[in-house]
């Protein structure tokens, strides 16, 4: 596994106007410890499943945070898929980093970003954005890298507690960049529009 970094974040780095914030190593921490006792009560693969992430699929977990839904998206795609865990905290990236070994996962990329992915154009099959978008400065230029790295009529599942559902849905199609293909319980799946440049 590599972490990347990629030139368009390098600047992003040098420059206070990113996408988002960091959170500090505190908050993270505790974030972490959250996430692990949600995760007790509510398996990151229910969501995975909803995701409709398959065998073979190239995923992004943008926002991985401590990677719950990385570790069950990889285990998901076997060792022909792949999946690019994006988050724009170090600590996230080393403990994905470890979970990733702990369960010897070989098909998980870490990317240290603030929105630039580093990635191809249209490389993801499937892209899984859960709670992150509230925290993002600039939603617009977050959802045309999401355009950008998706495949054409790939899927864009986003969950986001601290949205309603009209917020969630205008957002996202107001962009002219996906459309709303369903809604599964607090989960929603968007669908890639056209290919624009």
């Amino acid at each position: 596994m590599i972490m990347k970094i990629s030139l368009e974040m390098k600047k992003v780095m040098n420059n206070s106007k990113g996408i988002h914030k960091e959170h500090s190593n505190i908050d993270f921490k505790g974030m972490a410890i959250l996430f692990r006792i949600r995760d007790l009560f509510k398996s990151p693969q229910i969501k995975v499943e909803k995701a409709e992430i398959q065998q073979g699929d190239y995923v992004l977990d943008y926002g991985c945070g401590p990677g719950s839904y990385t570790i069950s998206a990889a285990e998901k795609v076997g060792p022909t898929g792949k999946v690019y865990a994006a988050d724009i905290h170090p600590l996230a990236i080393k403990q994905v980093k470890k979970k990733a070994l702990k369960k010897g996962l070989n098909n998980i990329e870490p990317i240290l970003t603030d929105c630039y992915t580093g990635l191809e154009k249209n490389t993801i099959d499937k892209l899984i954005c859960f709670d992150v978008m509230h925290g993002i400065e600039d939603k617009y230029n977050l959802l045309r890298e999401f355009y950008r790295v998706l495949k054409p009529n790939s899927l864009f599942s986003f969950d986001d507690h601290h949205m309603n559902e009209n917020e969630i849905v205008s957002l996202i199609t107001e962009s002219k960049l996906f459309e709303l293909k369903e809604k599964k319980e607090n989960l929603y799946t968007f669908i890639k529009l056209g290919n624009l440049s």
